[in-house]
């Protein structure tokens, strides 16, 4: 069979499962599968882990089965033996999901996947439960294609079930079962194009540094009319010190790190960003550098949130303490450890009139920059471009993938690269998620052509 005519061939066989593909979607979204007890029954979980297990055991002879991993959470694994001299491609995704974040906010049912004006709505519809689709439909159209004659190459697929809750159960899972997982080639399935219809090559991922910052300065609360302006406020204390974090221009500024990096890659235009972010008319982006060096080259700190009296109920008093939770994102080239002893130290030297300051570390993870040249990406490169009809891109992406280290230091030899369904529309981990379904058709068909043609 000539490249042409399997790409013909199987891109009618992707075309033709797409109301399959809509409906296994439809299946996953409706389990509410947030992996936190508090919010959701553990049970949802499960079923969702159960449905992925059986879809992928009705794709051919294969051993699968669901593996409890140390946060007790459950990773489905599905193998399909290499044919001789063949490698093995992991594919990798993820079946928990966030949580609603605020059910009012959604225009359409949060566990039902809605069709509204081409898009497919609901919770985990790209993020990640589209991409276990993705896999699903490449998998089908290559059985279709080549009939009894088994897949050309090796395939381990692993859904884990708390990547949302970055409670660790498979990162801690594989390498104690790193023969389990083994494979020469690893497609994550937790990322996505740059926008869509554009293929893209997710190349960087940063890390990040958590850290809960206390400030204190009384014994206890006084009356503001009677002690304010000369009792030292814990509030107005801890915004001065998370006012030196950013600079006039929006940049990050913590003493020690570097903040002037320049991304190589896909340049993201501003006004475009504009849109994708949803910034207000009038108000500025931030940072000195263009929009790719502040999302994916430079470090970021984010105020997640702050421990203050609020507006209702407040009283006028000068309050004793404040805190804030805080978190750095920081680019490759930049190691957790050091980033952590830097914004500590930021924090205490800044930390205005003897004011009493205690940071703990909530967190810390490493971040990662896939390879580049090896022939499981020259293959990949080839599928997009037939996929799409264009070249791919580049791009990176400010959140972190902890098991993408863990996989890297499991596999030292091994490809790895970051793709799927999750464009800037999509709105991930917002009300309202979505996904693009030509988006899931074009990557699932990249997929096919890659598993088709991929050899070491």
């Amino acid at each position: 069979m000539t490249d042409e005519s399997r790409t013909a061939a199987l891109r009618a066989q992707v075309r033709a499962l797409m109301p399959q593909a809509k409906a296994d979607l439809a299946q996953l979204v409706s389990y509410r599968s947030v992996a936190d007890a508090r919010q959701f029954p553990p049970e949802e979980c499960h079923r969702a882990a159960r449905w992925v297990a059986d879809a992928f055991a009705g794709l051919g002879p294969a051993d699968v089965g669901l593996h409890e991993t140390p946060d007790g959470s459950e990773a489905v694994v599905a193998r399909y033996p290499a044919p001789p001299g063949a490698p093995t491609v992991l594919l990798y995704s993820h079946y928990d999901v966030q949580p609603p974040v605020d059910e009012a906010a959604w225009e359409t049912p949060v566990w039902e996947l809605t069709e509204r004006d081409g898009r497919w709505y609901g919770r985990g519809a790209a993020d990640c439960k589209g991409n276990i689709v993705v896999h699903l439909t490449a998998l089908r159209a290559l059985r279709n294609t080549l009939g009894d004659k088994g897949y050309p190459v090796g395939i381990t697929v692993v859904c884990e079930g708390s990547e949302e809750q970055g409670t660790g159960g498979l990162e801690e899972f594989v390498p104690g079962h790193a023969d389990l997982l083994r494979a020469d080639a690893l497609l994550i399935g937790d990322c996505g194009n740059f926008a869509a219809g554009v293929p893209t090559f997710t190349q960087t991922l940063r890390g990040n540094v958590n850290v809960l910052v206390t400030v204190e300065t009384l014994s206890g609360p006084l009356h503001s009319g009677m002690y304010g302006g000369a009792a030292p406020d814990a509030v107005a204390a801890l915004i001065r010190v998370l006012a030196t974090l950013r600079d006039e221009h929006g940049n990050t500024t913590v003493d020690g790190l570097a903040a002037d990096q320049v991304w190589a890659g896909a340049q993201y235009p501003v006004e475009q960003f504009r849109v994708d972010a949803g910034i207000l008319e009038g108000v500025q982006v931030l940072g000195s550098g263009s929009i790719s060096d502040m999302l994916w080259a430079r470090p970021a700190l984010t105020v997640l949130g702050i421990d203050v009296p609020p507006v209702v109920g407040s009283a006028a008093a000068v309050q004793p303490s404040a805190r804030a939770r805080l978190n750095l994102r920081i680019p490759p080239g930049v190691d957790p450890a050091p980033a952590l002893k830097a914004l500590t130290a930021h924090l205490e030297s800044h930390t205005p009139w003897g004011a009493r300051v205690r940071i703990e570390t909530e967190g810390t993870g490493a971040p990662f920059r896939s390879g580049t040249g090896g022939p499981a990406r020259l293959a990949m490169e080839d599928a997009f471009a037939a996929a799409y009809g264009r070249t791919a891109t580049t791009q990176g992406q400010g959140g972190s993938i902890p098991l993408c280290n863990v996989f890297a230091e499991t596999y030292p030899d091994a490809e790895i690269m970051l793709l799927g369904v999750e464009e800037p529309k999509c709105l991930i981990h917002a009300p309202n998620e979505s996904v693009d379904p030509s988006e899931i058709e074009h990557v699932a068909l990249a997929e096919a052509l890659f598993l088709s043609s991929y050899t070491r």
